[in-house]
């Protein structure tokens, strides 16, 4: 397991103490679920996260991402136009239908994120992590036959991560709320570490894109609450056509 880092400490403490919005009132999140959820977000989850950069390596080589400004700026747009309105939305939204055992709900939401992946890479990407979190959590909950039946539903999907991750969270006694902020921190943190790869950058300038995204994280995560079918997208066309090149990108170190 990596050493928390100042960024990971910031985001549980920014979790423990219940990042609502003023006047909202919520139950103190129990420590055993507040550990299952940092465990689900974190990068050393064995699901391959690691292994991808979600185009951020192609924007080095192609858009002029390469200098720890134009990463940050990256990272931040890609949390407000991709993740905010895309992914967290339809995460919160599947976590809802599978609390409630709607399971057309979830082969719908499942569907959309599958229909807005707009590359080959893009799509992998999704099912590998989504099949991979479903081996561990057959794993995690053999002894639990109500889980093993929503993994098995999840199984024949095919699955995708974000589906995936909200069938984690739904056995947690965590809010919508709670469970996005540890998931988006978890990206960040993994988006991160791809720049600091790819870019180059050092740990500091890594550290500091992390300050940056982890204060951004609270608004997007209001942005993904209010977000409903009608508003949800995956609008990102240049990050689609970098998607694109990456796949036929001469030399490279991640698979997105």
């Amino acid at each position: 397991m990596r050493t928390p880092t100042a960024g990971m400490t910031t985001a549980i403490t920014t979790i423990a103490e219940r990042s609502v919005s003023p006047g909202a009132s919520e139950s103190p999140l129990p420590p055993a679920s507040l550990l299952q959820l940092i465990w689900l977000a974190s990068p050393a989850l064995p699901v391959g996260g690691f292994s991808y950069s979600e185009g951020l390596e192609v924007a080095v080589d192609r858009a002029g991402v390469a200098t720890e400004a134009a990463a940050s700026d990256w990272l931040v747009a890609q949390l407000q136009l991709t993740q905010a309105r895309g992914d967290m939305a339809v995460l919160q939204q599947a976590l809802a239908a599978w609390r409630s055992a709607d399971h057309t709900r979830v082969r719908a939401l499942n569907d959309w994120v599958l229909h807005t992946r707009e590359t080959s890479e893009m799509r992998l990407q999704t099912e590998q992590m989504g099949r991979s979190f479903a081996d561990w959590l057959r794993n995690q909950h053999a002894n639990d036959p109500a889980v093993l039946r929503d993994v098995a539903l999840l199984a024949v999907l095919p699955p995708t991560y974000p589906i995936a991750f909200a069938l984690a969270a739904s056995t947690l006694e965590a809010s919508p709320r709670d469970v996005l902020l540890a998931y988006t921190f978890g990206w960040a943190e993994n988006m991160v570490q791809a720049a600091i790869k790819a870019v180059p950058l050092g740990q500091s300038a890594g550290q500091r894109i992390l300050a940056r995204l982890a204060a951004a994280i609270p608004a997007a995560v209001n942005q993904a609450l209010d977000t409903g079918d009608a508003d949800r997208q995956a609008f990102s066309p240049m990050l689609a056509i970098l998607s694109a090149q990456h796949e036929t990108q001469y030399s490279r170190l991640f698979r997105s």
